[in-house]
Protein backbone atom coordinates (compact mmCIF):
# COMPACT_ATOMS: atom_id res chain seq x y z
CA UNK A 1 0.00 0.00 0.00
CA UNK A 2 1.28 3.75 -0.71
CA UNK A 3 1.13 6.16 1.58
CA UNK A 4 -0.86 8.96 2.38
CA UNK A 5 -0.61 12.64 4.28
CA UNK A 6 -2.55 12.45 7.39
CA UNK A 7 -4.20 15.46 6.89
CA UNK A 8 -5.59 14.96 3.78
CA UNK A 9 -7.30 12.11 5.07
CA UNK A 10 -8.67 13.30 8.31
CA UNK A 11 -10.14 16.07 6.94
CA UNK A 12 -12.64 13.75 5.35
CA UNK A 13 -13.99 12.61 9.03
CA UNK A 14 -15.64 14.40 11.96
CA UNK A 15 -14.43 12.14 14.47
CA UNK A 16 -10.62 10.28 15.17
CA UNK A 17 -10.46 8.02 17.54
CA UNK A 18 -6.34 7.51 18.21
CA UNK A 19 -4.14 4.69 19.85
CA UNK A 20 -2.21 6.16 22.25
CA UNK A 21 0.91 4.48 22.64
CA UNK A 22 2.92 4.52 18.80
CA UNK A 23 0.52 7.11 17.56
CA UNK A 24 0.66 9.94 20.19
CA UNK A 25 3.52 8.90 22.21
CA UNK A 26 6.13 6.48 23.57
CA UNK A 27 7.53 5.16 26.74
CA UNK A 28 9.42 8.23 26.69
CA UNK A 29 6.62 10.57 25.86
CA UNK A 30 4.78 12.85 23.34
CA UNK A 31 5.80 12.30 20.23
CA UNK A 32 7.17 15.70 18.48
CA UNK A 33 4.37 17.49 16.32
CA UNK A 34 1.01 16.05 18.20
CA UNK A 35 0.29 19.56 19.46
CA UNK A 36 0.21 21.14 16.16
CA UNK A 37 -1.90 18.21 14.54
CA UNK A 38 -4.29 18.71 17.60
CA UNK A 39 -4.72 21.96 17.44
CA UNK A 40 -4.86 21.16 13.29
CA UNK A 41 -8.57 18.98 13.97
CA UNK A 42 -9.81 22.00 16.21
CA UNK A 43 -9.42 24.69 13.62
CA UNK A 44 -11.05 21.77 11.22
CA UNK A 45 -13.71 21.60 13.66
CA UNK A 46 -12.98 17.45 14.05
CA UNK A 47 -13.49 15.52 17.18
CA UNK A 48 -10.85 13.12 18.71
CA UNK A 49 -10.99 10.40 21.17
CA UNK A 50 -8.79 8.56 22.30
CA UNK A 51 -8.62 4.66 22.97
CA UNK A 52 -6.01 3.30 24.70
CA UNK A 53 -5.40 -0.67 25.99
CA UNK A 54 -3.35 1.14 28.50
CA UNK A 55 -4.92 -0.09 31.92
CA UNK A 56 -2.32 0.94 33.82
CA UNK A 57 -2.69 4.32 35.19
CA UNK A 58 -6.57 6.03 35.36
CA UNK A 59 -7.63 8.79 33.17
CA UNK A 60 -6.31 11.78 35.42
CA UNK A 61 -2.96 9.74 35.17
CA UNK A 62 -3.29 9.10 31.65
CA UNK A 63 -3.59 13.08 31.02
CA UNK A 64 -1.42 14.09 32.65
CA UNK A 65 1.70 13.45 29.85
CA UNK A 66 -0.28 15.18 27.34
CA UNK A 67 -1.16 18.28 29.52
CA UNK A 68 3.09 18.08 30.63
CA UNK A 69 3.61 18.34 26.55
CA UNK A 70 1.03 21.43 26.50
CA UNK A 71 -1.70 19.44 24.99
CA UNK A 72 -4.38 20.52 27.08
CA UNK A 73 -6.92 19.54 24.70
CA UNK A 74 -6.94 15.76 26.09
CA UNK A 75 -9.10 15.59 28.39
CA UNK A 76 -10.24 12.74 30.98
CA UNK A 77 -13.47 12.95 29.17
CA UNK A 78 -10.91 12.34 25.57
CA UNK A 79 -9.72 9.06 27.14
CA UNK A 80 -11.06 5.78 26.88
CA UNK A 81 -9.45 3.30 28.62
CA UNK A 82 -9.50 -0.88 28.59
CA UNK A 83 -9.58 0.07 31.98
CA UNK A 84 -12.86 1.08 32.36
CA UNK A 85 -14.30 -1.98 30.67
CA UNK A 86 -12.84 -3.80 33.49
CA UNK A 87 -13.94 -1.85 36.32
CA UNK A 88 -17.64 -2.19 34.52
CA UNK A 89 -17.48 -6.03 34.69
CA UNK A 90 -15.92 -6.14 38.18
CA UNK A 91 -18.93 -3.36 39.50
CA UNK A 92 -21.53 -6.18 38.04
CA UNK A 93 -19.63 -9.52 38.50
CA UNK A 94 -18.06 -9.26 41.28
CA UNK A 95 -19.56 -8.81 44.57
CA UNK A 96 -17.72 -10.19 47.30
CA UNK A 97 -13.86 -11.98 48.62
CA UNK A 98 -10.23 -10.50 47.10
CA UNK A 99 -9.10 -9.62 43.61
CA UNK A 100 -5.63 -10.15 42.79
CA UNK A 101 -3.79 -8.42 40.50
CA UNK A 102 -1.12 -8.45 38.46
CA UNK A 103 0.50 -4.59 38.31
CA UNK A 104 1.23 -1.14 40.13
CA UNK A 105 -1.36 -0.05 42.67
CA UNK A 106 -2.05 3.01 40.34
CA UNK A 107 -3.66 0.39 38.28
CA UNK A 108 -5.45 -1.22 40.63
CA UNK A 109 -7.60 2.05 40.35
CA UNK A 110 -9.92 0.37 38.05
CA UNK A 111 -10.58 -2.65 40.26
CA UNK A 112 -11.81 -0.71 43.40
CA UNK A 113 -15.26 -1.56 44.66
CA UNK A 114 -16.92 -1.58 47.92
CA UNK A 115 -16.55 -4.73 49.80
CA UNK A 116 -14.32 -5.82 47.41
CA UNK A 117 -10.12 -6.26 48.75
CA UNK A 118 -7.69 -6.11 46.44
CA UNK A 119 -3.87 -7.36 46.75
CA UNK A 120 -1.14 -7.64 44.47
CA UNK A 121 -0.32 -11.39 43.38
CA UNK A 122 2.53 -11.00 45.60
CA UNK A 123 0.50 -10.75 48.78
CA UNK A 124 -1.68 -13.63 48.25
CA UNK A 125 -1.84 -16.09 51.30
CA UNK A 126 -5.43 -17.70 51.39
CA UNK A 127 -6.02 -19.12 47.61
CA UNK A 128 -9.78 -20.08 48.69
CA UNK A 129 -10.88 -15.88 49.24
CA UNK A 130 -9.90 -15.26 45.64
CA UNK A 131 -13.14 -13.78 43.73
CA UNK A 132 -11.36 -12.94 40.52
CA UNK A 133 -7.36 -12.51 39.16
CA UNK A 134 -6.83 -9.51 36.92
CA UNK A 135 -3.90 -8.91 34.63
CA UNK A 136 -3.45 -5.05 34.08
CA UNK A 137 -0.01 -4.15 33.84
CA UNK A 138 3.84 -5.60 32.62
CA UNK A 139 5.07 -3.54 35.44
CA UNK A 140 4.92 -3.37 39.60
CA UNK A 141 5.62 -7.42 40.17
CA UNK A 142 8.31 -9.74 39.65
CA UNK A 143 8.60 -11.66 36.64
CA UNK A 144 9.93 -14.86 37.75
CA UNK A 145 8.59 -15.27 41.50
CA UNK A 146 4.65 -13.81 40.59
CA UNK A 147 3.82 -15.22 37.84
CA UNK A 148 4.94 -18.48 38.53
CA UNK A 149 2.53 -18.07 41.81
CA UNK A 150 0.03 -16.83 39.69
CA UNK A 151 -0.04 -19.87 37.67
CA UNK A 152 -0.14 -22.25 40.56
CA UNK A 153 -3.07 -19.94 41.94
CA UNK A 154 -4.92 -20.29 38.84
CA UNK A 155 -4.32 -24.07 38.73
CA UNK A 156 -5.50 -24.48 42.11
CA UNK A 157 -8.66 -22.30 42.16
CA UNK A 158 -11.46 -21.79 39.59
CA UNK A 159 -12.06 -17.94 39.19
CA UNK A 160 -12.54 -15.42 36.35
CA UNK A 161 -9.17 -14.51 34.88
CA UNK A 162 -9.52 -10.87 33.16
CA UNK A 163 -7.12 -9.15 30.89
CA UNK A 164 -6.90 -5.42 30.87
CA UNK A 165 -4.84 -5.29 28.70
CA UNK A 166 -4.75 -7.12 24.82
CA UNK A 167 -1.05 -5.52 23.86
CA UNK A 168 1.37 -7.91 23.13
CA UNK A 169 4.15 -5.48 22.79
CA UNK A 170 4.18 -1.88 23.31
CA UNK A 171 6.71 0.99 21.60
CA UNK A 172 9.59 2.46 23.66
CA UNK A 173 11.38 4.14 20.70
CA UNK A 174 11.69 4.47 17.26
CA UNK A 175 12.72 0.73 16.22
CA UNK A 176 12.42 -0.54 19.44
CA UNK A 177 9.43 -2.51 21.10
CA UNK A 178 8.83 -4.07 25.05
CA UNK A 179 7.10 -7.27 26.13
CA UNK A 180 3.30 -6.13 26.89
CA UNK A 181 1.08 -7.61 29.27
CA UNK A 182 -1.06 -9.29 26.65
CA UNK A 183 1.94 -11.36 25.80
CA UNK A 184 2.20 -12.38 29.71
CA UNK A 185 -1.12 -13.34 29.91
CA UNK A 186 -1.18 -15.61 26.44
CA UNK A 187 1.75 -17.47 28.29
CA UNK A 188 -0.05 -17.99 31.59
CA UNK A 189 -3.12 -18.38 29.85
CA UNK A 190 -1.80 -22.04 27.93
CA UNK A 191 0.56 -23.21 30.44
CA UNK A 192 -2.83 -22.69 33.08
CA UNK A 193 -5.20 -24.48 30.46
CA UNK A 194 -7.43 -21.56 31.47
CA UNK A 195 -9.63 -19.15 29.52
CA UNK A 196 -9.33 -15.23 29.90
CA UNK A 197 -11.93 -12.60 29.61
CA UNK A 198 -10.20 -10.39 27.36
CA UNK A 199 -11.20 -6.19 26.74
CA UNK A 200 -9.70 -3.52 24.38
CA UNK A 201 -8.93 -3.34 21.29
CA UNK A 202 -9.78 -5.30 18.41
CA UNK A 203 -12.78 -6.14 20.70
CA UNK A 204 -15.27 -3.75 19.42
CA UNK A 205 -16.66 -3.19 23.36
CA UNK A 206 -13.82 -0.39 23.69
CA UNK A 207 -15.83 1.01 20.13
CA UNK A 208 -19.10 0.88 21.17
CA UNK A 209 -18.26 2.65 24.49
CA UNK A 210 -17.23 5.22 23.09
CA UNK A 211 -19.84 5.49 20.16
CA UNK A 212 -22.45 4.90 22.28
CA UNK A 213 -21.08 7.30 25.06
CA UNK A 214 -19.11 9.86 24.00
CA UNK A 215 -19.83 11.15 21.02
CA UNK A 216 -22.54 13.81 21.86
CA UNK A 217 -23.64 14.65 18.27
CA UNK A 218 -26.28 11.92 17.30
CA UNK A 219 -26.11 12.55 13.47
CA UNK A 220 -22.51 10.49 13.12
CA UNK A 221 -22.19 7.56 11.79
CA UNK A 222 -19.30 5.16 11.31
CA UNK A 223 -19.03 6.48 8.04
CA UNK A 224 -17.51 9.92 9.77
CA UNK A 225 -15.04 7.99 12.24
CA UNK A 226 -11.58 7.23 11.29
CA UNK A 227 -9.26 4.71 13.82
CA UNK A 228 -5.75 5.59 13.85
CA UNK A 229 -3.49 3.13 15.06
CA UNK A 230 0.03 1.72 14.61
CA UNK A 231 -1.03 -2.37 15.42
CA UNK A 232 -2.72 -3.98 12.86
CA UNK A 233 -3.77 -7.12 15.07
CA UNK A 234 -5.47 -4.56 17.77
CA UNK A 235 -6.42 -0.77 16.22
CA UNK A 236 -6.83 -1.98 12.56
CA UNK A 237 -8.21 -5.67 13.16
CA UNK A 238 -10.91 -3.51 15.87
CA UNK A 239 -11.45 -0.72 13.53
CA UNK A 240 -12.57 -3.00 10.76
CA UNK A 241 -14.46 -5.14 12.84
CA UNK A 242 -16.42 -2.45 14.15
CA UNK A 243 -16.72 -1.11 10.49
CA UNK A 244 -15.16 2.09 10.77
CA UNK A 245 -12.38 3.15 8.20
CA UNK A 246 -8.97 2.44 9.59
CA UNK A 247 -5.38 4.26 9.49
CA UNK A 248 -2.15 2.29 10.26
CA UNK A 249 0.48 5.02 11.34
CA UNK A 250 4.37 3.54 11.28
CA UNK A 251 5.54 5.44 14.55
CA UNK A 252 5.35 2.03 17.00
CA UNK A 253 4.52 -1.25 16.56
CA UNK A 254 5.14 -1.51 12.81
CA UNK A 255 7.87 -0.28 10.85
CA UNK A 256 8.02 1.35 7.69
CA UNK A 257 10.20 -1.59 6.63
CA UNK A 258 7.84 -4.09 6.50
CA UNK A 259 4.24 -2.77 6.96
CA UNK A 260 3.61 -3.98 3.39
CA UNK A 261 4.74 -7.77 4.58
CA UNK A 262 2.36 -7.59 7.46
CA UNK A 263 -0.93 -6.51 5.93
CA UNK A 264 -0.10 -9.13 3.51
CA UNK A 265 0.58 -12.10 6.03
CA UNK A 266 -1.14 -11.23 8.50
CA UNK A 267 -4.43 -10.44 6.32
CA UNK A 268 -5.39 -7.32 8.23
CA UNK A 269 -5.80 -4.49 5.84
CA UNK A 270 -6.03 -0.66 6.37
CA UNK A 271 -7.98 1.79 3.98
CA UNK A 272 -5.03 4.17 4.60
CA UNK A 273 -1.34 4.18 5.57
CA UNK A 274 1.14 7.23 6.94
CA UNK A 275 4.30 7.45 8.16
CA UNK A 276 2.75 9.54 11.08
CA UNK A 277 0.26 12.04 11.88
CA UNK A 278 2.43 14.73 11.94
CA UNK A 279 3.27 14.47 8.41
Amino acid sequence: MELSEFKKIAIQYKVIFFDAFGVLKNSKGVLPGIKDMISFLKESDIDFFVLTNDASRSPQKLVKSYHDAGITEITEEKIISSGMLVREYIHYKVHEGTIAYLGTEDSAYYLQKKNVKLLPVRDVADYDSISALVFLDEEGFSWELDLNKTLNILRKKTMPVILANTDKTYPVAKNDVSLAIGSIANMIERAARKKFIRFGKPDTQIFNYAFNYKISDASITKNDILMVGDSLATDILGGNHFGVDTCLVLTGNTSPETYNLMISSLGIVPDYVCNSVVE
